[in-house]
């Protein structure tokens, strides 16, 4: 596992607004779910730090094994798994650890995620990408501790999810859910597929829960972690 700066931010941003956590010198700090018009009065953001992690929760991804990727037909790659505009800017970044490209498009209708890349700074001034939520949930599997590893994350309809055995990618998704209630049918059925028995596994989440869905959960799981 890569070793974590003494001083970083993780930001993440949807239609909805942000949430940031912060690690400093071993303690950790979490902002609750904050609205858009509070970012330019956020304190912790006019700070710099070793890293900065800013995750945008887009359904707009896909993985791609490295052989099956070429930069010519990134688009078309993504458009055969969602649906793209015009407009939309299709890019990419590469996942070595799973020998893969992430192939998405940040075009969401917001403009809050470039404001905080423009905002919060690395310690030698430079400027961090805004990557899918997907990508930084890839990048956190190996903080789930159990062999079967199963990450996710829910916001604004959209259930995010990764599962791994070891080192192995068994799962990399994203799947549209109207409710919490939905999200866990999608998480159900991925263990199915993947003959992954639930009640011995724990289920570690990027985003917060509620005291409910966190209770929902344990009705399943051995156990539940939030990252």
């Amino acid at each position: 596992m890569d070793q974590i700066p003494s001083n970083r931010i993780s930001i993440q941003v949807s239609l909805s607004g942000y949430f940031f956590k912060i690690m400093q010198e071993g303690s950790k700090r979490k902002s609750g779910w904050l609205s858009s018009d509070k970012m330019f009065t956020t304190p912790e953001f006019q700070s710099r730090f070793d890293e900065v992690d800013i995750a945008l929760f887009t359904p707009k991804c896909v993985l791609v094994p490295n052989k099956f990727y070429s930069d010519q037909a990134a688009r078309e790659i993504l458009s055969r798994t969602v649906k793209l505009a015009s407009e939309d800017i299709v890019q990419s970044v590469p996942v070595p650890k799973y020998g893969a490209i992430m192939v998405y498009s940040n075009t969401m209708g917001e403009s809050l995620s470039n404001a905080i890349a423009a905002t919060v700074f690395k310690n030698d001034g430079t400027r961090s990408a805004v990557l899918p939520e997907l990508y930084f949930i890839l990048k956190d599997l190996d903080k789930c501790k159990d062999y079967n590893k199963i990450l996710a994350s829910y916001r604004d309809g959209y259930l995010y999810l990764a599962i791994a055995q070891g080192k192995s990618l068994l799962l990399c998704n994203c799947f549209k859910a109207v409710d919490f209630t939905t999200a866990e049918y999608f998480i159900f059925m991925s263990l199915k597929k993947l003959q992954l028995n639930p009640e011995v596994s724990t289920i570690c989440f990027h985003t917060s829960l509620s005291m409910d869905e966190e209770m929902s959960l344990y009705r399943y799981f051995s156990s539940v972690e939030q990252q």
